[in-house]
């Protein structure tokens, strides 16, 4: 029998000890990520300029997901009605005309980012897995002795910690369309281009004012950064794989092709998924490549066919005309897409197995509940 020490000794509790060291995690949480998220939500519902603080309801979500047509009852700037108006009420006439202007441009403006931004998604994670996926599988292949391995694998893997705003100037450089763009001179050489002399000159391949141009540079921007983070994580899901299912496989005469098939990828679908969903994740909230990735200064001369729902959100942030509303709206569609597109992800990869013997277990648990029911309760 236990003493009243040992008792005591049993009923202490360390669980507040473990709360206090995460405590820190919890407000820098709350600080910098749970109440900016709230706040965002709020904004969503609020005016734009002058109106920020007054309630607008759904009008923002509107905006920017439907094509709104704004009663004409004022009149246009250029309109010959203004002749005669002066004073306050033309400055007011001009800035009713300029809010309905900005008004009915949101939905254009969202449609083509939404569709730049899964362009530029889909065109660097396609590549990016194939690329992945054949060297983590080749890089794991216990029959393959290449050497060298761990330097190809941090060379692979550097561009990942590399910053973005550092790529974007190299890749801005290399691509210049003047003279003396590494890209331009590269196909001058090969007769491509045949004039680069003049700096004005229209033969210059147009890798950044272009309409696929740029996005084909970041495609590849997007896939040369991440590609190597990626390798790494498919490489830790097969290298978690039992070997002697491979080993099996060999003995009975498989080949490579249908050990990837039947073995690889059904025992890598959790790592497949995690990675689908952080790339998608990422993907849709792409910024600072497509935002870095123009020249000139200011906002105003950012390519439109690069601009992603994020570089959208940030402009109306940074607007002379702040829209915050326009912009919380823009955050929340971005959070509803992203976590639809995450949900039917993983649904559609969930382990069926797993889920019917789960449902059988509930069956045959339902079943001798019932039946112990029978006997009052008592099992026999």
């Amino acid at each position: 029998m236990a003493s009243a020490a040992q008792r005591r000794i049993k009923s202490i509790s360390y669980a507040k000890y473990g709360y206090i060291f995460i405590l820190p995690f919890f407000l820098v949480y709350f600080f910098f990520q749970f109440y900016p998220l709230i706040n965002t939500f709020v904004l969503s519902f609020k005016g734009n300029d002058s109106e920020g603080d007054k309630f607008v309801g759904l009008d923002n979500y509107k905006a920017i997901l439907f094509e709104t047509e704004v009663d004409d009852e004022i009149l246009l700037r250029t309109s010959p009605k203004l002749e005669g108006v002066s004073g306050e009420e033309k400055k007011a006439l001009i800035k009713a005309e300029q809010d309905k202007q900005a008004i009915q441009s949101q939905h254009e403006f969202f449609k083509k980012s939404f569709g730049n931004t899964l362009i530029l998604w889909f065109g660097n994670f396609i590549p990016q897995i194939i690329l992945s996926l054949s060297l983590a599988v080749w890089f794991t292949d216990a029959m393959l002795k290449i050497p060298g391995k761990g330097f190809f694998k941090i060379v692979m893997y550097m561009p990942n910690i590399i910053t973005a705003a550092s790529v974007a100037v190299l890749f801005l450089s290399l691509c210049s369309e003047t003279k003396y763009g590494a890209f331009n001179q590269i196909l001058h050489s090969f007769g491509v281009v045949e004039d680069i002399e003049s700096n004005n000159s229209k033969d210059f391949v147009r890798f950044v004012s272009g309409t696929w141009e740029p996005r084909f540079v970041i495609m590849f921007i997007q896939t040369w950064m991440w590609f190597g983070n990626t390798m790494i994580m498919l490489m830790s899901g097969i290298m978690g794989i039992n070997p002697s299912l491979f080993e099996a496989a060999s003995i009975d005469g498989a080949s490579s092709g249908q050990v990837f098939r039947k073995i690889t990828l059904p025992l890598l679908s959790p790592i497949m998924v995690y990675t689908l969903v952080t790339s998608m994740i990422g993907g849709l909230q792409m910024f600072d490549i497509p935002f870095l990735f123009h020249k000139g200064t200011g906002i105003s001369s950012i390519n439109p066919n690069v601009r992603t729902v994020a570089v959208f959100i940030y402009e109306r942030f940074h607007a002379e005309h702040k829209m915050y509303g326009y912009s919380g709206a823009a955050s929340v569609c971005l959070f509803i897409v992203t976590l639809c597109l995450g949900s039917v992800t993983f649904y559609l990869n969930r382990d069926k197995d797993a889920i019917a013997k789960k449902k059988q277990r509930k069956k045959l648990a339902q079943q001798a509940k019932i039946k112990n029911k029978q006997f009052g309760g008592l099992g026999i």
